[in-house]
């Protein structure tokens, strides 16, 4: 098999993953705002104002957009937890591509060519591995409410992601750019927390 065939299954298979687990986290969502945090994080956000240190300005700019979304004020928090669900959704389908880059890489090395046997176990890894943590109790639990860690994890993810497309084509003219977008999005995500 080509590589370019394994990259379009690769990819529709990483769709499908997404598609899962927002179906899942969104059927899930909390309807309201939790006791902890996350309340703090879904009025701050809906008024753009401050929320504790260090504030997460960018997750407040985002959430903010999407309590917008809401038919009525009653549905604000919905909305913003609607938000972590399809980001952790965005976080599952870049584990996912992680998973078979390194597989690959561990199964094929460098060759061109990509058995049907390979293919199988790559794209099984990757989705072993994504659903797993898609239904981990832990990640869930942080998917289905407003609270900043579903849009750390999709940081984190992405620029992980980066990492290996980086690394993929360091040798090659304008790699720089990987680089420079790594930059970016770490900095960026230090407007939402620091785990990045």
């Amino acid at each position: 098999m080509q590589q370019k065939r394994f990259r379009v299954i690769d990819s529709i298979m990483g769709w499908l993953v997404f598609a899962i687990a927002t179906t899942v986290y969104c059927l899930t969502a909390e309807p309201t705002a939790s006791l902890w945090d996350c309340s703090e994080f879904i009025i701050s956000a809906y008024k753009l104002e401050i929320g504790h240190p260090p504030g997460a300005p960018f997750f407040m700019l985002t959430a903010n957009l999407f309590s917008q979304l809401a038919s009525d004020p009653s549905q604000g928090a919905y909305m913003v937890n609607v938000m972590s669900a399809l980001l952790s959704a965005g976080c599952i389908l870049f584990l996912f591509w992680s998973i078979t880059h390194l597989t690959r890489r561990l199964i094929c090395g460098t060759s061109t060519t990509i058995k049907t046997g390979q293919t199988i176990t790559i794209i099984g890894a990757g989705l072993v591995g994504a659903l797993a943590y898609t239904f981990s109790d832990t990640f869930w639990y942080s998917a289905v409410e407003g609270e900043v860690y579903a849009y750390s994890s999709l940081f984190t993810a992405v620029v992980f992601w980066l990492i290996l497309k980086w690394e993929e084509n360091a040798d090659k003219p304008h790699s720089d750019r990987w680089l420079v977008l790594i930059a970016y999005l770490t900095g960026l995500s230090v407007g939402v927390h620091l785990l990045n």
